[in-house]
């Protein structure tokens, strides 16, 4: 019995390989790749040709994302002055390099950025800090948001429970507001837009 599980363990180990090879190596990834990937609700991201696919969520980080995402679409449907949408949704920040924010927001003047399969950049970005991803969030997209000329980047931490609104000058992004308990973060870009950090950080 061992020696025939052994051969099927064998058999399934080949064809994962065997897949595998349809698929280019890491660093050699084109967004026409990304793009014919079978569809998923994981978010999967491309940077400098890597294929980059985080952990699962956890419930407080969909706790938080949910929370805000209600907060922002509430204002901009009373204001009309926008879109807002939760990720996984593709966004392409330039050529080849592909990022999916927890939260992302264009205003009514780019509308002509909103594609079916993905987005140009938005005017806001939101992402809600993982472990897996704080790293990522705080150096990477930071720079990357910026690059793109994304004018406005929340960075939310549930275990600091603090929310940071950064603003993009000279193309570099400075901190606006930093709220902690009892705190009110809010937007540059939103007239008239604010949340209190214990709303959002509520069970």
């Amino acid at each position: 019995m061992g020696t025939q599980k052994d051969a099927l363990w064998g058999a399934e180990s080949r064809l994962t390989t065997e897949v595998a090879e349809f698929f280019p190596r890491q660093k050699h990834w084109t967004e026409d790749e990304y793009f014919a990937l079978p569809d998923t609700l994981r978010f999967v991201e491309l940077s400098k040709g890597e294929l980059i696919v985080p952990p699962h969520p956890t419930d407080s980080h969909q706790c938080v994302v949910g929370t805000l995402y209600e907060l922002f679409r509430s204002h901009v449907k009373a204001t009309g002055l926008g879109v807002v949408r939760l990720g996984p949704l593709p966004v392409r920040l330039w050529p080849d390099q592909i990022r999916e924010p927890d939260i992302q927001l264009l205003l009514n003047e780019h509308a002509a950025r909103i594609g079916e399969q993905f987005w140009g950049p938005p005017d806001l970005v939101v992402e809600v800090l993982s472990p897996s991803t704080r790293k990522t969030d705080r150096e990477d997209k930071f720079r990357e948001y910026a690059q793109a000329g994304i004018p406005e980047y929340w960075i939310v931490d549930p275990q600091a429970v603090e929310i940071e609104v950064y603003v993009l000058r000279n193309g570099v992004y400075a901190l606006l507001v930093k709220a902690g308990r009892g705190d009110r973060a809010r937007s540059q870009l939103l007239d008239g837009f604010e949340v209190g950090a214990d709303e959002v950080f509520a069970r």
